[in-house]
């Protein structure tokens, strides 16, 4: 199989052989590469990270692909949103190249190998997605290892899933920069993310509010108050919009992800939240 040129304005490859050739070409030429690795179900916030590699590099390539191995069999791999028609059109005169590999493709029958990245893969969604990470890292590396890109772009809204990132390139000299891209919210503050297309009126309108909680905590406690006081006021506000649970609201080192036991901040610090409301997990987070 080669490239497809014909189904969308921009080319589409679904085997690793056809993407190489063509990023050798780019190589050949002396271009610089840019990669932005997505699950596909395209918003603003994916195209933001899109036009930050257009500004960093002379080609672009957009991955799509639906990674089975971070989700754990009671998630939602299966509905997941999968639109890569209007993702292509969304792409035209962004991208350069979208790769869409099939799960045969990236997993090929006899597929035995896992990239665990421990430290700071363990707390915050570690906990509550304990193989998630693994699944990020394994799929990461193999699309960087399968490109070679000069940079790869990642959003901050999964920030723990950038340090992730980040570690696993520095520890296995994978020769790439990691770039995070800000965080794109909608006009009320709420997160762009795929899956608020799942909230209903009255859901959304309480989703809206959790990025005001979460800048409000961060406010305290970088005027002084106590981490952990903070923090539980923040969740039961959280809860009292209608949220159904929140998985935590926590404080941590910006890079390592690990707490501050004096419950004071005393190095550059991030607030984290992941809460549920209906069928939608929702995070989010911003520097403190």
């Amino acid at each position: 199989m080669t490239i497809d040129r014909t189904s969308y304005s921009l080319p589409v490859a679904r085997m690793v052989a056809d993407l190489r050739a063509e990023i050798a070409a780019w190589r050949k030429a002396g271009l610089k590469i840019a990669l932005v690795p997505t699950m596909g179900a395209l918003h603003e916030g994916h195209l933001s990270l899109v036009d930050l590699a257009k500004t960093k590099a002379d080609r672009v390539i957009v991955s799509i692909f639906v990674n089975p191995t971070q989700f754990a069999p009671h998630e939602d791999l299966d509905a997941y949103p999968r639109t890569e028609k209007a993702d292509a059109e969304r792409l035209a005169g962004r991208a350069d190249l979208i790769f869409a590999p099939s799960a045969a493709e990236m997993y090929p029958e006899g597929f035995s190998t896992k990239v665990s990245v421990a430290g700071v893969s363990e707390p915050l969604e570690g906990q509550f997605r304990p193989t998630h990470f693994a699944g990020v890292a394994t799929v990461v590396s193999k699309l960087l290892i399968q490109s070679l890109p000069d940079i790869a772009c990642f959003g901050e809204k999964d920030w723990q899933q950038l340090q992730v990132i980040r570690r696993m390139v520095t520890d296995l000299d994978i020769p790439v920069e990691i770039v995070g891209g800000a965080i794109m919210r909608e006009e009320d503050g709420l997160a762009m993310s795929s899956r608020n297309v799942y909230l209903s009126p009255e859901e959304r309108k309480a989703a809206g509010q959790l990025n005001v909680i979460l800048r409000e905590t961060a406010e305290k406690i970088a005027k002084g108050a106590i981490i952990p006081d903070a923090t539980r006021e923040g969740a039961d506000r959280i809860r009292a919009l209608g949220f159904d649970h929140v998985d935590y609201l926590e404080v941590c080192d910006a890079s390592s992800l690990a707490s501050f036991p004096s419950g004071r901040v005393t190095a550059p610090a991030r607030i984290l939240v992941a809460a549920k409301i209906g069928r939608t997990r929702l995070i989010d987070n911003m520097p403190v």
